[in-house]
C-alpha cells in the first residue's frame, strides 16, 4: 500500500461525500486506501457514505474526540507507506495524490509535504506554508503588521507573504487540510498531540518533523480547493477560544523554556488580549451565514457544514 488517506468529519455529508469523489477521481499508478473517521455527526454522514462508498474504511466515534485524536485512529491502522491527512471539505485534483507522492518518492529527505491550497474564490490559502509562530512572528502577524507590510520578511515570519506561491521551497509549517507524511516520520515521532483539539496540532507535528531531522517542502505543482468557512460569518465560542489555547499549549510546550518568566508572562498575555480582541470582533459580525456564490465547479452546499466542520477543525 502506497497511501493512507484520512479524512475526519464532523456533520459535513455533503462536503464529504464531494472530497471522496475528488479522491477516487484520481489519476495514479499508486495504491491508496481511504479511511473516514466520522466524530458523531448528527447528519446522516454515516449512512450515505456507507451507501455511496463501501470501499472506504469508516470508524464511526459516538462522541467528537477532535482532530488529532480523530486522525490518530485511522493511522493506527493505516498501513501506506505514506500518510495523508485530508480535510473534509477539500476538494482534490485528478493529477494530486500522483504528483505529491512521486515528489516524496523522488526527495528521501523530506518527512512531509504539502501542495497548493486555494480558496473558491481563486486566492490562496495562506495557511498552506508558513513559519513557526515563534513569539516574534506570532506578534507580528497577530497584531496586523504582516498586513501593514506583506512584502517584507521581518513582518512575515509566519505567513510567509514575501514568497512566491508558485514556486517551491522549503518551509517550516504546511497545514492539515493536505499534509503528507512519510510512514517513518510517524514510527520515529509519533502522531498528533492529542493535547489539541482542533487547532496548532498540524504546528505541532511539523516543528516535531523538522526536530527529528526531516525536511518539509512545499510544492505548488497541483493544488486542492479549500471550502473552509467565511470569515464574515460569526464564529462559536469554541472555535474562537480553541485557536487562542493552542498558541498558549505550543508556546508552553516548545519556547517556553527559552524565555524568561518575565517574557513568557507578556506572551501570555498578549495571547489573552488577542482573544478578548477576538471576542469582541466577533461579535460584531452577523450571526447567520454569509450568502456567497460559489464556482461553478463546487458541487458542494456551504450552508451546511461549515461551522460543524470548524468543530473538529480550523
Amino acid at each position: 500500500m502506497d497511501l493512507s488517506i484520512i479524512i475526519v468529519s464532523y456533520n459535513t455529508c455533503r462536503l464529504t461525500l464531494d472530497c471522496l469523489q475528488s479522491v477516487f477521481d484520481s489519476r495514479t499508478a499508486y495504491q491508496y486506501e481511504v479511511f473516514v473517521v466520522d466524530n458523531a455527526s448528527s447528519d446522516d454522514s454515516v449512512e450515505a457514505i456507507s451507501r455511496e462508498f463501501p470501499q472506504v474504511i469508516l470508524i464511526a466515534n459516538e462522541e467528537n474526540t477532535g482532530f488529532a485524536k480523530a486522525n490518530n485512529q485511522a493511522m493506527e491502522i493505516a498501513n501506506g507507506r505514506y500518510v495523508l491527512l485530508l480535510n473534509s471539505d477539500t476538494i482534490i485534483q485528478p493529477e494530486t495524490l500522483q504528483t505529491m507522492i512521486s515528489l516524496m518518492d523522488e526527495r528521501s529527505d523530506l518527512g512531509a509535504a504539502g501542495c497548493k491550497i486555494i480558496l473558491p474564490d481563486g486566492s490562496l490559502d495562506k495557511a498552506c506554508r508558513r513559519g513557526f509562530p515563534t513569539p516574534s512572528a506570532s506578534f507580528y502577524y497577530a497584531f496586523g503588521f504582516s498586513r501593514l507590510f506583506p512584502n517584507t520578511p521581518r513582518f512575515n515570519q509566519y505567513q510567509l507573504g514575501y514568497l512566491d506561491p508558485d514556486e517551491a521551497y522549503p518551509v517550516d509549517c504546511l497545514m492539515g487540510a493536505f499534509m503528507l507524511v512519510r510512514r517513518e516520520v510517524i514510527q520515529q515521532i509519533g502522531g498528533l498531540d492529542e493535547t489539541f483539539f482542533m487547532y496548532g496540532e498540524d504546528v505541532d507535528w511539523c516543528y516535531r518533523i523538522k526536530e527529528a531531522g526531516w525536511g518539509i517542502q512545499y510544492e505548488p505543482a497541483t493544488y486542492i480547493v479549500h471550502y473552509k468557512g467565511a470569515s464574515s460569518r460569526r464564529k462559536p465560542f469554541k472555535i474562537i477560544y480553541e485557536f487562542h489555547r493552542a498558541m498558549w499549549v505550543f508556546h508552553r510546550k516548545h519556547y517556553k523554556r527559552h524565555y524568561s518568566w518575565l517574557t513568557n508572562a507578556i506572551i501570555y498575555l498578549g495571547i489573552a488580549v488577542k482573544f478578548m480582541l477576538s471576542l469582541a470582533s466577533n461579535k460584531l459580525k452577523p450571526g447567520k451565514p454569509a450568502t456567497r456564490p460559489l464556482p461553478a465547479s463546487a458541487s458542494t452546499q456551504m450552508t451546511q457544514g461549515t461551522d460543524s466542520n470548524m468543530e473538529v477543525r480550523r
